[in-house]
């Protein structure tokens, strides 16, 4: 005869939390020493995206501190993965795009992550997966319109600890 655990309805909070240690753990070990973990991923997929015109933009969007930028971006830089080039509707920003090897290192990147968040998701049918990261994102989106000033990372940082902190 099998025991079924209770479910667990604790608070919100926990659930959260412990989504976003296990999310870290395993996004951590995918990206192996890329530079900056999970925080110099997200930036390379945002420059991948391309939808940000400047450096500061792309620090804002982020909601990354712009001289923590600075130095993330130039790590980036010397890896080969990003270069900064003038933007040509304003020549006194930089807009940061991605080079051939930084397009090749996301694709490859975004594969392994996808991976791991679905194994992390694993109690999840994949329609579920789907629904989830929709409801997800229109939650973030939502705060984001509300609190644009509000730096997730922080947020990350306060839930994991100093081990977000790359």
């Amino acid at each position: 005869m099998t025991t079924e655990r209770p479910a667990y309805d604790g608070d919100f909070g926990w659930h959260l939390g412990v989504l976003l240690s296990g999310y870290h753990n395993s996004v951590v070990t995918v990206l192996g020493d890329f530079p900056h973990g999970p925080r110099g991923y997200q930036t390379l997929a945002a420059v991948v995206r391309g939808d940000q015109p400047s450096q500061l933009a792309l620090a804002t969007h982020l909601g990354i501190d712009r001289t923590v930028m600075t130095y993330l971006i130039d790590d980036l830089v010397k890896a080969g993965l990003v270069e900064r080039q003038l933007n040509p509707a304003d020549r006194r920003q930089r807009k940061i795009v991605a080079t051939a090897e930084g397009l090749g290192v996301h694709t490859d990147l975004e594969r392994r992550v996808r991976e791991a968040e679905d194994a992390l998701l694993g109690a999840l049918e994949p329609v579920e997966r789907r629904a989830l990261r929709h409801l997800l994102r229109r939650v973030a989106c939502d705060l984001r319109d509300i609190e644009p000033a509000a730096d997730p990372c922080e947020a990350v940082d306060a839930v994991l600890g100093e081990r977000a902190r790359t």
